[in-house]
């Protein structure tokens, strides 16, 4: 039983290590986080709560605005334009 147990949880940990070493990175050429925190702003967000990079090219996120509401955005990682902005 101890065995079994063991097994389960060294082949769990293996798994969600390597969903860590899967996840999406900027692209080559991308505008930095910063700049796309910085275009959520302007855009009416008060607070960015999240944000990340997709591999289908842009950067995804969610943020507050004023009206206290959660709403989510993607940004186009090389133009930085706004693709998305809409309620969670």
């Amino acid at each position: 039983m101890f065995k079994k147990t063991l097994t389960a949880v060294v082949a769990t940990s293996a798994l969600m290590t390597a969903g860590l070493a899967l996840a999406d990175k900027p692209g080559a050429g991308w505008i930095t986080i910063e700049k796309a925190i910085e275009t959520a702003k302007s855009k009416g967000y008060t607070q960015v709560t999240k944000i990340e990079a997709d591999n289908d090219g842009y950067w995804e996120g969610e943020g507050l605005k004023a009206d206290g509401v959660t709403y989510e955005f993607r940004i186009d990682g090389v133009s930085g334009n706004v693709l998305r902005d809409q309620k969670d």
